[in-house]
């Protein structure tokens, strides 16, 4: 798959946050975006996720642009900033609601993922008892718990554990070598910096890249 961002922009009102931004993303590889909050990058994310329109310029998923000749990104799961979930359901509970919309997986690769992510022992704690960190590792659990070819994960690493955080960085590596494309947006240049192939700076709406 190729995504293509052709001179995007976004404006709310009279803020212009993207100016002209010409992106292009691959298979096999990560791509990280540091800025400082409020610099833009969480609404790139949102743009790539379909959870807004651009002002102007298109968006490309394999030719089709997103919200002309495609409604939704392709084999895309997003997480972007808090994740929200049903309060008094179980993490495990949360995440089987979910995969029982499309139905492509079951208990099994439910229960895997929360391994794979170091929340397993928690599966059955109310999602209301969860910390900080606990509820970021649901929400990525739920992004990869159905195989999406595109991985994008907002401030990934927020709330976790040093432990979890190398598990984290080694199965997005993990990822990557079955061809996704993974993209990561973050304040903390230390978080992605060795992780990533692809690194650019966020600020003030113009995308520079700097890797």
């Amino acid at each position: 798959m190729v995504i293509e961002l052709k001179n995007v922009n976004k404006s709310f009102i009279n803020n212009t946050v993207l100016k002209d931004v010409n992106l292009n993303f691959e298979d096999g590889k990560i791509y990280g975006f540091v800025g400082r909050n409020g610099s833009g990058k969480t609404v790139l994310l949102k743009l790539l996720c379909g959870y807004m329109n651009p002002t102007s310029g298109d968006i490309i998923f394999d030719n089709k642009v997103l919200n002309k000749d495609i409604d939704i990104p392709p084999q895309t799961r997003c997480l972007i900033e808090n994740p929200q979930f049903l309060p008094h359901k179980t993490g495990y509970q949360n995440l089987k609601l979910l995969a029982d919309i499309l139905k492509l997986i079951g208990k099994e690769e439910i229960e895997e993922t929360l391994k794979k992510v170091n929340l397993y022992d928690e599966k059955d704690k109310m999602y209301h008892k969860y910390s900080l960190g606990m509820k970021q590792k649901l929400g990525i659990a739920q992004v990869l718990m159905e195989a999406p070819h595109v991985i994008i994960l907002d401030e990934p690493f927020n709330g976790i554990e040093d432990e979890t955080a190398k598990k984290l960085r080694e199965l997005l590596i993990e990822e990557k070598k079955k061809g996704k494309i993974i993209i990561l947006a973050t304040h903390i240049k230390d978080d992605i910096e060795v992780l990533v192939d692809v690194l650019y700076q966020v600020k003030d709406g113009m995308i520079e890249r700097v890797r």
